[in-house]
Parts: C-alpha cells; structure tokens; sequence
C-alpha cells in the first residue's frame, strides 16, 4: 500500500545523482570530524570550511558547494562518546540540519545520507530525524492550507547500496506515517481532538484500508459494559461534542491460519484531564490535551501495521478516549464502582482518571486474549509524572508482569528502543503495588489511588500497573495460572513535550513497531515497484530465499492442505503450529524480494517445527 500524501510531512523521492538540478540545498549530517571521512565532492568543502572555523564540527554552517544545489547545510552530531552516546545524535542532528535549511531558504532540499559502522540502524534512524523536521500540526494544515507543507519533496541520496536504500526509503514511509498521525492526534487542542472527532479522524485515516474500526459510544451500552470508563466520562457525557467512546481497531492477515502472535494494545485517550474534581491547580492544566498521547501512540503503531500488513502478525488497538470534565455530574473520590470484572473500586482521586478509563477495556482485551493466538496484551498511557522523576524526559518506561518477563519482554522492547534511537528504562512489578491497591475498607476490592500526586507517592509509576492488572482480572492470568497471559504495561510521561507547546515526538511508536512488526519477523522488501509497501523490513537487502521445504514430523494435527510456491518444492502436511505451514507462500526467487524466515512459536519443540 502506497503513504498517502496528507499522513505524510512529505514525499521522499531516491536522488542517483547528486548533481541533479531539482535541488536548491543538500544537507549533510555527519559524525565524524568535518573533512575526515565524508565522500566527494563533501570532504574537500568541509575540510577547507574547518581550517578557518574551529567550531564547524560541533554547530555545522551553510557552505557553498560546486553542485547545481549550490548550497551544502552541514549538521554534524559533535564529538560522540561512545560508551554513553546512541542513535539519537544522528537524528537529532538530522532534524537540526532540516530546520536550518529551512531558515536558509531551501524549499527543495536533498538529504545525503552516510553510513556509520558504530550504530545500528543508523540512515534509518537519521533519514527518519530529518521527516520529523519538516513535520507541520495539524491545526496549522487546517487553518492555513498553503502551509500544509514545508518541503513537498524530500530527495534522499546516499553511496550505499541502491537495494539497501530502496529499503530504508519505503520503511522509513511506514514508520514515519505513524508517528505523522500519533502527532496529530496526541498534539492537536482538546477541542479539535475531542473525543467524536478523534473517531472522524480515525474514519478516514482507514478508511478503505485493513484495519477495521468499531466504536462504543452509546451510554447505556458503555454503563454496562465499561462502568469504570462510563464513570470518567460521567459529565463529560453530558456535552455531545466533549462525549467519550472506546473505539476498537483491528488488523488480521489476510490467511487468519498464518497468525503466530496477537499483540493487543490498550491506549489512553484523555483529550482533556482537568483532574475531574480534584481540580488541578496552580496552572497545572496547561499541556492536558497531551493526555492522549497513549492512544496516540497506539494509532500510530496501528497505522504501521497497515502499511506493512504483517503476514503473521494480528493487532488489535482498544482507544479509551474521554475527557475528565467537571461539573454536577462528575464523578468523586469515595464512590464504589463495579468494574467489568466483577471487583469493587473505591475511587480515591478523580485526577487519576487514566487507570479506569483503561481498566474495562483492558479486561475485555483479556477476555480476547484467552481466544487468540500467542497474545501479549499492553496498556499504553501518559500515566505518571513519577515516570519523568524517575527516568527522566525523553524516555518510556516498560513494565512487565510475570508472564512477559519470562519471555524477557522488557529487554526487548528496551533493545529495539535502543536501536531505534527511542529509548526504554526497565521497571519491575513488586508486591508492594499490589498491597497498596488492596481494599481498605468492607464493601471494596480494590483503592484506586492516593489522593496524594504520583510524584510524592513511593513507588508511583509501578503501582498504576498492578491496580490494572487487578481491576482487569489479569491476577488471575499469572504465571502460575492454567492460562497466562503476557501482559505489559508502558508509562510514556516521559514523551510529553516541555514546555507544551512544542510538537509531541510521535514515540514511542518506533520502538514498538521495530519490535514487534520488524525484528525477526517475515520480512519481504519489493523494489519492484518504488513506495509501494508490502511488508518492509531487513534493509540489508541480501537477497534470502526459503530453503526448500522439510516434511515435518508427524504432529497430532495435520493440515489439509499442503503449502506450496514457485521456488520450493511442495511441503509435505504439518501441524499448523509449524512456521513453513503459517508463512505465506513465498513469491518466485529474485534480486528484489527479501524474505526472513520467522522462529518456531515458542511452545512448540523446535524439533517438531523442523
């Protein structure tokens, strides 16, 4: 599937020749001293610009340069320390460089992307900083159509290898179409992105596409079905335009017997937190339309999957979004609520809306989960101002249950965090979170929440996690349970913008995309046809074909059918559970298709999967 321009900051087109004429300014983002280790014509312009200016090499310049461009915007990282130095420096230079020629006056700049041996991933990530550059609001698109754009066209060259380019151009289409939409959704003023019309925006960003959308709006239907989120949206629900709804997005692969994983996402979506009626204060509510940036990043994964359409992968995105409004009819600290899975909630602060506006529909995912296929359930929320305290701005922080640590969940998401240039701190479930949350009086299950701030509370970014698991049911899915459920959940407070202003970053999308769409995964890159997307990844572009096809052993249960392509021989009939039944079948062999086998599903013996 093609990007579409309008979820797009631009079109990027690959430039062979770096002396075409279509171009007013080449940027140039380097991390090496200037003239050292840049090709021609670049080094020779650098080295001399670096005689006469001892500080090129830490805050770059605008040279000029003996192309038809004529101008050369230099952006370099700066010195890197490599025991403390990542990716990031690539792409924060990458976004520096493209606001800088901006300013210069480049209205059609070609990008030069170099390789560095010292980081994974890195024209990626780099080509990925620099789009982030040319992102515009969406308010400022709407109000002021001739600003929609600040480059129509983003020309890429790059002295690698041409495959391996195409690659890193179409993935980097994906990836940046979702973090496009999680900042217009997570950016845009409580008014604008008001519950209703986060559904219309939602409508046409799939409409037409392989993610299917459904929406829970009525009240008498939310009542009964997901009271702790009715209870939030209580006096918000009185003003048609402010009125919440759960809305339900769901991609399955086009063969359903070729799922290996089911990846489930819960995301906040406060478009609005006032605190309810314990109000903020002291200027406190200023930067509360971000609030929503946990559904944000939830559409923005879902909006990856559907450019990529993973063969193997299922996903299902539940978005809670509401407005913690006030009013006669709010709700109050001291109510006893019925949660979806039968326990009683004792709310304790109303400014702690996001834990039980997820909380239902985080027991519905459950209920979901005990039917599909190797699911992994998260919770994806702004949730806690702990979270900046704790780690710091920039930074998510994933936490793991029982279940999905013996995987070592965590420090996978950290590692493709890492890779990605979007960072992941590791925190761990303790029983002192679940004791905090424990009833206190008769009559209740479960305390809701301090009516302390999160920040003075010990502990206050790893508690939300255990009430969910508890008001969701999810305690009864442990490690220990006749059928575990993988479940984590990811504070991303860290991403807020300060001051408020500025754009949210669209993460961690990234991560979570590399991590469970890309890595390891079926993989095929078709050069064939440019910018049209099948499911994008492996940029080293070597070509692999499937080995031809073993019989498996004998299994209990066996296909009836057998799996056969144009390169391979046909199988023999397996068990369903074996990747060379689930995968699709290959295309014929050839220099543009990349194809990576997946991994046997981890409760079947690697024997029987051959």
């Amino acid at each position: 599937m093609a990007v579409e321009s309008r979820w797009m900051p631009c079109q990027l087109k690959i430039e062979p020749n770096i002396c075409s004429c279509e171009y007013d300014g080449i940027i140039l983002v380097s991390g090496c001293a200037p003239g050292f280790d840049e090709p021609e014509p670049f080094k020779t312009v650098l080295f001399c610009a670096a005689q006469i200016d001892s500080a090129l090499g830490v805050i770059g310049a605008v040279l000029p340069i003996n192309l038809p461009a004529k101008r050369l915007i230099y952006s370099p990282t700066g010195p890197l320390n490599m025991d403390y130095h990542d990716v990031r420096s690539f792409a924060e230079a990458a976004t520096k460089g493209i606001q800088r020629a901006l300013k210069a006056g480049v209205r059609c700049p070609l990008f030069a992307l170099l390789p560095d041996i010292r980081f994974e991933n890195v024209e990626l990530v780099t080509l990925l900083g620099a789009l982030e550059g040319l992102y515009v609001p969406l308010e400022v698109r709407e109000t002021c159509p001739d600003r929609c754009y600040k480059a129509c066209q983003l020309g890429v060259w790059s002295p690698i290898c041409s495959k391996k380019l195409q690659g890193i151009v179409k993935l980097a289409s994906a990836l940046e179409s979702g973090r496009f939409v999680a900042r217009d959704i997570g950016g845009a003023d409580p008014e604008r992105m008001a519950p209703p019309r986060v559904e219309q925006y939602l409508a046409e960003l799939f409409c037409g596409s392989n993610v299917t959308m459904q929406v829970v709006c009525d009240q008498e239907t939310l009542l009964q079905e997901y009271p702790l989120f009715a209870c939030v949206n209580r006096a918000a629900s009185m003003i048609p335009r402010h009125a919440g709804r759960i809305i339900f997005l769901t991609y399955e692969p086009p063969n359903p017997a070729c799922i290996l994983e089911t990846v489930m996402l819960v995301g906040k979506g406060v478009t609005y937190d006032t605190g309810g009626v314990d109000i903020k204060t002291k200027g406190n509510m200023f930067g509360m339309s971000r609030d929503k940036c946990g559904a944000a990043a939830c559409i923005g994964f879902m909006q990856v999957v559907n450019l990529l359409q993973p063969p193997t992968v299922k996903a299902v995105a539940a978005l809670c979004v509401v407005r913690n409004s006030t009013g006669e009819n709010a709700f109050v600290s001291d109510e006893v609520i019925t949660a979806k899975s039968g326990v009683r909630v004792r709310v304790g602060n109303t400014d702690s809306e996001g834990r039980l506006a997820m909380a239902d529909a985080l027991c519905h995912m459950k209920e979901m989960a005990l039917c599909s296929v190797n699911p992994h359930i998260f919770t994806v929320a702004t949730l806690t101002p702990h979270a900046i305290f704790t780690v710091g701005r920039g930074y998510s922080i994933v936490l793991d249950n029982a279940v999905a640590r013996l995987v070592s969940n965590a420090e996978k998401l950290q590692a493709s965090g890492e890779t990605m240039g979007d960072p992941f701190e590791i925190s761990r479930i303790r029983r002192e979170d679940f004791y905090f949350h424990e009833g206190r009086t008769e009559g209740d299950d479960i305390f809701q929440s301090s009516c302390k701030p999160t920040t003075s509370i010990h502990r206050g970014h790893q508690g939300p996690s255990a009430f969910l698991i508890m008001a969701s049911g999810l305690d009864k899915h442990g490690a220990c349970s006749c059928s575990p459920l993988k479940y984590t959940h990811i504070d991303l407070f860290g991403h807020l913008p300060d001051p408020h202003e500025l754009p949210y970053s669209g993460n961690p999308v990234l991560a979570l995309a590399y991590c469970y769409l890309i890595q390891g995964k079926c993989l095929t890159v078709r050069n064939d046809l440019p910018f049209e997307m099948q499911y994008v990844c492996e940029v080293d572009c070597k070509p692999v074909c499937l080995q031809p096809c073993q019989p498996c052993l004998p299994c209990p249960n066996t296909c009836s059918t057998a799996v056969t392509c144009a390169c391979c021989p046909p199988c023999q009939p397996c068990d369903p559970c074996c990747p060379t039944a689930c995968a699709p079948a290959c295309p014929p062999c050839g220099e543009n298709v990349t194809l990576v086998q997946p991994a046997c599903r981890p409760n079947v013996p690697k024997d029987v999967c051959g």
